[in-house]
């Protein structure tokens, strides 16, 4: 309380205008056991220097993607993100703006929120997109909780393949909203037979691709098999840019597409934040969760944006609304819709192309190495191959190379002994071909030594 700018005849005032002896009767609802008897062991108030140096020295300790060569992938990607970008989202009306409660007053957020959902609808191959969600996992658990309400049932099949942060996050919201989920053991090289596992109960089938392992797969006949059941196909995608080059999830038959939008103009940030795209057919437009904005007249006639759909309804359904989602990310939507516009259909295309060679350019070099394996038959910028050494301790020797040389398949799945040596690694287009071969010598040394 030592911030607030009230005296202690203030804060009695006001607790007495409330009915209340103390502040600590405010948390009475909250059982004594996991109260703090004391104040944390937190530092007290300091200057503006001294919290500048403070929060500077624990910076320092993150090695960034500009200090290190990045192999990193596994739904966050290193990508070059134009100057223009960043110069445009700071503008202060874009800077400043938030999810608009009166939105036709927002003629310019409606704009490009309507840019970027017919951007996403067009790359996604599907007939509507909404004006964004928090992130690709949530986005994965809002479809299959849309797909639970649109077929009225509440079995779902999530492949083994997909991005395990996602399938968690699917878990937990089935945990609390009562539905099951059903997905086969993970292993690595195995087909999944997800066909027959569908029967006339199951709401929807969740795949990825490219998959987890940086698998492509072409999901047109499991589409098929969904639909004769009355199930639908949720595809999920981490890595937006294989769309450039890849068969879309709307031709492939996809009844909702989900995806991580974060390598489009938003930086990896250690994290967050990042964009979640959402993307369905018109018929289910009514069950898509988040916001729609869209194109209309205005009574001179000309052209003008409104928000056309609020399914949420959260301000008056509350518990009951369609989905738990509240906003949008709105700038980092902004980024994304900057990035795709200035590369263009043919900028995209060439992107998409250069991250492909890079690792492809990764994986000829990598597969030279004695003792170690590519297991993928295909892939876009993503690939994972089996060690001759724990995966584990050979990024490690990697670092002290400088070098971050993808991520050990144990940190997903723990320490199964069958995938202790397996490593995931990434190439972009922010990867040099000096890099490459740097990174492919410097293995080469990790693993003989």
């Amino acid at each position: 309380m030592r911030y607030l700018p009230i005296s202690d005849a203030d804060r009695q005032r006001m607790l007495a205008k409330i009915g209340v002896a103390s502040v600590d009767d405010l948390f009475n609802h909250i059982p004594a056991a996991v109260r703090l008897k004391k104040p944390l062991d937190l530092p007290h108030h300091q200057g503006e220097m001294e919290v500048e140096r403070h929060m500077t020295a624990l910076a320092a300790k993150n090695i960034g993607a500009t200090k290190a060569s990045m192999f990193l992938g596994a739904g966050a990607y290193n990508h070059h993100i134009p100057a223009a970008v960043d110069h445009l989202i700071q503008r202060g009306e874009f800077l400043t703006s938030y999810t608009p409660y009166q939105p036709e007053l927002a003629q310019g957020t409606l704009q490009y929120l309507f840019e970027f959902q017919t951007q996403v609808a067009m790359i996604t191959g599907m007939e509507v997109a909404n004006a964004s969600m928090y992130d690709g996992s949530t986005a994965a658990a809002e479809a299959v909780m849309m797909a639970n309400r649109i077929t009225k049932r509440q079995e779902v099949i999530v492949s083994s393949l997909v991005h395990p942060h996602y399938l968690a996050v699917i878990e937990t919201h089935a945990r609390f909203g009562g539905f099951k989920v059903a997905s086969e053991p993970m292993v690595i090289g195995r087909e999944e037979k997800l066909t027959k596992m569908i029967h006339d109960q199951i709401s929807c089938v969740v795949v990825q691709t490219p998959d987890f392992f940086g698998n492509l797969h072409d999901f047109t006949e499991l589409a098929k098999a969904c639909q004769a059941k009355g199930a639908l196909l949720i595809v999920i995608v981490t890595e937006i840019i294989s769309l450039g080059l890849l068969k879309s999830p709307g031709e492939m038959g996809a009844d909702i597409v989900v995806a991580e939008g974060q390598s489009l103009g938003n930086a990896l940030s250690f994290g967050g934040p990042y964009v979640g795209l959402f993307a369905t057919r018109e018929k289910y437009i009514r069950q898509m969760p988040g916001r729609l904005a869209g194109q209309t007249t205005d009574a001179d006639g000309k052209r003008g944006w409104v928000l056309t759909l609020s399914t949420r309804e959260q301000h008056i359904r509350r518990e009951k609304a369609t989905s738990n989602i509240c906003t949008n990310s709105g700038l980092c939507a902004l980024a994304f819709t900057i990035h795709l516009s200035l590369l263009g259909e043919v900028g995209f295309r060439r992107l998409a192309e250069t991250n492909h060679a890079r690792a492809s350019l990764l994986a000829s070099e990598i597969g030279k190495i004695r003792g170690v394996s590519i297991i993928n038959k295909t892939f876009f910028n993503e690939f994972t191959v089996v060690l001759p050494k724990s995966a584990k301790i050979t990024v490690d020797r990697l670092a002290s190379y400088g070098i971050m040389g993808g991520i050990p398949m144990t940190r997903f799945y723990g320490r199964q002994l069958e995938l202790s040596h397996v490593l995931l690694i990434c190439a972009t287009e922010m990867n040099t071909e000096n890099e490459i071969e740097s990174f492919a010598k410097v293995l080469r040394k990790v693993l003989n030594d």
